[in-house]
């Protein structure tokens, strides 16, 4: 089992940053592929950014230039730095992890991202 805890959201104006974090503990694998995803009011959950063991990253096109997602194995948490936000990036966003050996995945509870104009 995985546990992951996110932090990092709130509030902010349009235009503003906001820098999300996930701790991961328990057992740890890693060549996880860890990802962001959000879910916007009355939407499905999305994917925002995801970042391989070996540091390869993807992203959604509407977020690209403006997010960045980074991790850290030794202490076992990934980022989600976001700039020049937009009221549509309002959402709860949920770190995940994935276990490609099993096709596990694992998921925070979420933290709130306001984004007001």
């Amino acid at each position: 089992q995985v546990q992951l805890v996110e932090s990092g959201g709130g509030w902010v104006q349009a235009g503003g940053s906001l820098r999300l974090s996930c701790a991961a503990s328990g057992s740890i694998f890693s060549g996880n592929v860890m990802g962001w995803y959000r879910q916007g009011p009355g939407k499905q959950r999305d994917l925002v950014a995801t970042i391989t063991s070996r540091g390869a990253t993807g992203y959604v096109d509407s977020v690209k230039g403006r997010f960045t997602i980074s991790r850290d194995d030794e202490q076992s948490t990934v980022n989600l730095q976001m700039s020049s936000l937009k009221s549509e990036d309002t959402a709860v966003y949920y770190c995940n992890a994935h276990d490609p050996r099993y096709g596990q995945d694992y998921w925070g509870e979420g933290t709130l991202v306001t984004v007001s104009s």
